[in-house]
């Protein structure tokens, strides 16, 4: 072969890798988190929960759910509702059960009345809510 057509196929080869970088780093769901304030927002939300507080219960459910999906949302997870950037990030969660787990918790405190939370209930939550985030890339 001459130098000509190795230097068009190494030409083509370098412009497709670079074409290849660019269509991925653009892809939904790869930018990256202020991680410092993710780690600090959750740790405030874990020190509100006080085990003999029991609104406080539900108040660090629902900001750990308010925390993760704003983590999904500046990741770059499509979706109307926090459920349907949960089902696009599924892939990213680690304990996809133990998360849903702890969201539904979250929507039951937010739609009914007369739901009773246990402090491990809400410690658990509190744990998995974490452990999304951990998954995401945010703390």
């Amino acid at each position: 072969m001459d130098q000509t057509v190795i230097f068009f196929l190494a030409a083509v080869i370098l412009v497709g890798a670079l074409i290849l970088t660019l269509i991925c780093s653009n892809k939904k769901g790869r930018k990256y988190l202020n991680v410092e304030y993710y780690r600090a927002k959750c740790l405030e939300i874990e020190h509100q929960l006080k085990r003999d507080e029991f609104s406080s219960y539900h108040l660090s459910i629902i900001n750990a759910d308010k925390l993760l999906d704003k983590a999904l949302t500046d990741r770059g997870f499509s979706g109307k509702t926090m459920g349907e950037r949960m089902k696009n990030a599924s892939k990213t969660f680690s304990d996809q059960n133990g998360i849903w787990s702890a969201h539904k918790l979250r929507n039951k405190i937010a739609h009914e009345s007369d739901v009773y939370v246990t402090y491990d209930q809400a410690r658990s939550a509190l744990a998995n809510f974490r452990k999304a985030l951990k998954d995401v890339g945010a703390i």
